[in-house]
């Protein structure tokens, strides 16, 4: 399939066409993908060569497997470069995910240049992981966090951004896609905005790297991270971008093997970016996963999976609205994430009974607990949406809610 090809052209081939590369959703409404994505055979595959035939430690051994082993390592750092747009791949630095990727920013970065009076700047719509970290290192250095508001339709207010954001405001970090209301960031906007300030920006890029083609120089952002597993890749395993000269400023934040120079009890020297990140033995077969997984979605292209999972939420906004006591969260435009409440109904039955018609969604509050105090619930329902759905997952949730409306009047 050629990147970019209209998804009405691959249809031609049936929607199952892509249903079939994924074996855990063959006879399942599947719509779950924004808290991990299934996976592609291709990616299984992958997976199940590195921990076979190919399986080799890397930069250790001098015997040929584990050579190419690291030679296949390092070749998936290119690839996620050039996914991200990033000028060098020694810019990429691997993690376990979007979590550790901010912990490691907030711990090293954050640590090195954090001070007393100084001020974080997040939004309401962040994710845990994207708010406790900053929590943490603000405790420990006397800095304080401010939080953008959202906009009636669930956006992130840059023009509250604007006008809240001062000199004493050193990093900004905010969610690119948000994980609740699907949400889309102008990010180059909210670059602008906090380098005139003069302060550095963090994108948490978990929702936005399945569906939107990521370019970190047009976006202006200093630091941006991902996890594999959103993007139908394996678990484990994600990458923290940042600038070449930020990342060389920054100080290690965990000891062990492979991240260092020469040490001796005296004094420990510290390899350059990024492997001074890496400590210890790397997920080399995650790695190769993630890889795979960015060769898959490349090879269907990013404009076609977003344009069809808008069309989907579409007609499951449409036709939520349609039904009396059902009440939609987010803007028109979210990106593949549809969350909603039936009045009345704890989210967690809405998720019971859907389970019980074969439609597995997400219920409760997301790892956004301020937000669903911003919006006056507990909890919510999520839909979310990938490559493998189509028409039929929708209407099958449109049909189980219809039954959670029956069964409790």
């Amino acid at each position: 399939m050629r990147s970019g090809e209209p998804f009405d052209k691959l249809r031609t081939n049936g929607t199952k066409s892509f249903r079939q590369d994924f074996p855990g959703v063959l006879d399942w409404h599947y719509l779950d993908t924004a808290a991990t994505a299934q996976k592609p055979r291709q990616v299984i595959d992958a997976i199940a060569r590195a921990y076979g035939e190919d399986y080799a430690t890397v930069h250790r051994g001098v015997y040929a497997r584990s050579a190419n082993m690291t030679l296949g390592y390092e070749a998936g750092r290119r690839k996620v470069a050039g996914f991200l747009g990033a000028k060098s791949d020694s810019e990429i630095v691997f993690t376990r995910g979007a979590t550790e990727g901010i912990n490691l920013v907030a711990q090293s970065w954050g640590g090195a240049n954090l001070k007393s009076g100084d001020r974080i700047l997040l939004s309401m719509l962040e994710h845990h992981s994207n708010i406790v970290p900053w929590q943490m290192i603000a405790g420990k250095v006397g800095a304080s966090i401010d939080v953008i508001p959202l906009t009636e339709d669930g956006q992130i207010d840059l023009d509250a951004m604007e006008r809240m954001i001062t000199p004493a405001h050193k990093i900004v970090a905010l969610a690119h896609v948000s994980n609740v209301l699907g949400s889309v960031l102008d990010g180059r906007r909210a670059a602008d905005i906090t380098h005139a300030a003069g302060a550095k920006l963090l994108l948490d890029g978990c929702q936005a790297v399945p569906r939107l083609k990521v370019d970190v120089q047009a976006l202006d952002c200093d630091f941006y991270v991902m996890s594999a597993h959103k993007l139908y890749g394996p678990t484990g395993i994600g990458a923290l971008w940042a600038r070449q000269e930020i990342l060389d400023a920054m100080p290690p934040w965990q000891g062990g093997g492979s991240m260092i120079d020469k040490v001796t009890f005296e004094e420990t020297t510290y390899a350059p970016a990024p492997t001074r990140f890496e400590a210890g033995t790397p997920h080399i077969v995650g790695v190769a996963g993630l890889a795979a997984a960015i060769d898959y979605v490349e090879a269907i292209g990013l404009e076609t999976i977003h344009a069809h999972e808008c069309k989907l939420v579409g007609l499951a906004r449409d036709a939520l609205h349609g039904l009396n006591s059902v009440r939609v969260f987010g803007p028109e435009t979210s990106a593949g994430i549809l969350s909603f409440e039936v009045e009345g109904v704890h989210p967690h039955d809405v998720g019971t009974i859907l389970d019980e018609e074969g439609v597995a969604i997400r219920a409760g509050h997301h790892c956004a607990q301020p937000l669903m105090r911003a919006l006056g619930v507990e909890a919510t329902a999520r839909a979310s949406f990938g490559i493998y759905n189509d028409e039929g997952d929708v209407a099958a949730l449109v049909r189980g809610i219809e039954r959670v409306r029956k069964i409790f009047g």
